[in-house]
């Protein structure tokens, strides 16, 4: 079924207006989202139109590669580029993949893949995915978790049921952001996580130094949702595979989806 919407596309700025005035987005997630304009970044990501998908509920899955110079320097740009779409055949796979739209945008800000539906995602591979940059880790996570909450605005205005589920990528903690700090991304994951149909993930690759676990309970994100694997890239391809698993689960519908966000990677 095909659906319209009122007065054409909003944009990220009046979506997040929109989620705030309806207690959505606090104060404190809103002056993230906004305090520096991102609009042109987040609508990047946006992709396929409301009315152009068929689904009667969506699940938003949204994937963060880091291409940092480290990932290359380590050896892991295969084996990130094949987790990524390892994922992807993972939801391609199951039964619900009609309702599912997939993001990808790497650490560094460039959109491999907006919002679309599965068979029409692009996979990473040494072509389109080149690890030689920095690691804007806060930055790039706000401008992320603001396209997640911007496209599942979008499909609630008309109606339509969706819960997401986001993975961030790092093998360091944050060394290039110039706009935002830990505490700003965790007001958005604590929104998202409130509204009770959000799941926010994150892998920290071992560095051999960083705590990962405290990087990203500062950023907000639950220790069960959190994934530490090694160096190896037996390790890392095993990480990827229970984030996919935990997606292909969230793809499956309310119940399994409530279970699931509770449980964090364990269930």
């Amino acid at each position: 079924m095909s659906r319209t919407t009122s007065g054409g596309p909003r944009t990220a700025t009046q979506l997040f207006e929109d989620a705030h005035a309806e207690g959505v987005l606090s104060p404190a997630g809103l002056q993230a989202l906004t305090v520096v304009d991102l609009g042109a970044q987040i609508q990047a990501g946006l992709g396929v139109r409301v009315e152009d998908v068929q689904a009667s509920e969506v699940v938003l899955v949204t994937v963060m590669p880091d291409d940092s110079g480290s990932i290359s320097t380590s050896g892991h740009t295969k084996t990130v580029c094949d987790g990524h779409n390892l994922v992807l055949d993972s939801l391609l796979a199951s039964k619900q993949k009609d309702g599912v739209l997939f993001h990808t945008r790497y650490l560094n800000g460039q959109v491999l893949n907006p919002y679309r539906p599965l068979e029409d995602v692009v996979r990473m591979h040494s072509g389109n995915y080149r690890a030689d940059q920095g690691t804007p880790l806060y930055d790039q996570a706000v401008v992320l978790l603001g396209t997640v909450l911007a496209k599942s605005q979008e499909f609630s205005a008309n109606g339509v049921p969706v819960r997401t589920v986001t993975l961030l990528i790092t093998d360091g903690a944050d060394m290039h952001s110039s706009r935002a700090q830990a505490k700003d991304v965790a007001a958005v994951v604590k929104d998202l996580r409130r509204a009770e149909n959000h799941i926010v993930a994150a892998m920290g690759i071992d560095d051999g130094s960083t705590n990962f676990r405290r990087v990203f309970q500062q950023m907000g994100i639950e220790d069960a949702w959190i994934l530490t694997p090694g160096q190896s890239e037996r390790e890392i391809r095993s990480a990827f595979q229970v984030f996919s698993q935990s997606a292909v689960k969230v793809s499956q519908g309310g119940a399994s989806f409530s279970r699931t966000a509770l449980g964090g990677f364990g269930r």
